[in-house]
């Protein structure tokens, strides 16, 4: 079964991602420009929010173990495009700069701490390749030149969100049921819900579809495209579906509380 990716890869893609929003961004018209993906924000408003993340980021990480996040007061970014890319160069560094001192091991503050990720600097340099990657995306749809995640950054980001953004302790509301995922790159996921919450493995080999752990329902698609569902990117019907859809949506309706 495949790993996750390790440490110095997710740091360089996400310079990678980086370097591709600031390509979007410098490519636009104007800052002015709406973000399709994101309806209430400008393109300024995609940078302010993502350099905004970095620094925040940045702070928790070098902070170490925490109970909450440390109190920072990031600068006002500049209206000025260059200078806006700067800025937002910089806070990408400063992310960068906090993950490399802290190495992937050690502990922070993260907001899931009753999911399947730990709370460490590896696991943050995981959501947050994530969080440039898609927002990447974004910038990229508001000046008409949308790309695909490059695989890798893909296929970790499904697992990445399954463990993150699913995963939890708390109580599934309804009945009891089994979701599976499957990328065509060849790799699949599941998803249990219960009374005692929603638990993910990854699948060494896509499971037959009969028998006690078959899944209620399961989606289908390349990499890219579920983490673009994920995400609210993408609606639920570019993807293959097969099963009872409606634990999909009482799955998005689905707001725990721990």
């Amino acid at each position: 079964m495949e790993k996750t990716l390790e440490f110095a890869d997710l740091l360089r893609l996400m310079d990678e991602r980086s370097t591709a929003f600031r390509a979007a961004v410098a490519a636009a018209p104007s800052l002015d420009v709406r973000v399709p993906t994101c309806p209430e924000w400008t393109l300024f408003d995609l940078v302010q929010h993502l350099g905004e993340g970095r620094r925040k980021w940045a702070a928790i990480v070098a902070a170490g173990p925490a109970d909450a996040p440390p109190a920072i007061s990031a600068p006002v970014p500049p209206r000025e495009r260059e200078a806006l890319l700067a800025w937002f160069a910089a806070s990408t560094g400063e992310l960068l700069a906090a993950l490399r001192e802290a190495g992937p091991d050690r502990g922070c503050w993260t907001w899931w701490g009753p999911s399947q990720s730990p709370q460490t600097a590896g696991a943050v340099a995981r959501h947050q390749l994530q969080q440039v990657a898609v927002h990447t995306y974004d910038a990229q749809v508001a000046v008409g030149a949308p790309q695909p995640l490059p695989d890798e950054v893909a296929l970790d980001g499904v697992d990445e969100f399954l463990t993150t953004c699913v995963a939890t302790t708390a109580a599934w509301p309804h009945k009891p049921a089994v979701i599976d995922y499957h990328a065509t790159e060849g790799r699949s996921w599941r998803l249990w819900f219960s009374a005692d919450g929603a638990r993910t493995a990854r699948l060494s080999a896509p499971v037959a579809g009969e028998g006690p752990e078959a899944a209620y329902v399961s989606a289908r698609g390349t990499a890219n495209e579920l983490v673009m569902f994920f995400y609210g990117r993408i609606p639920m019907d570019l993807l293959r579906l097969d099963g009872d859809r409606r634990v999909f949506d009482q799955l998005i309706a689905w707001e725990p509380e721990e």
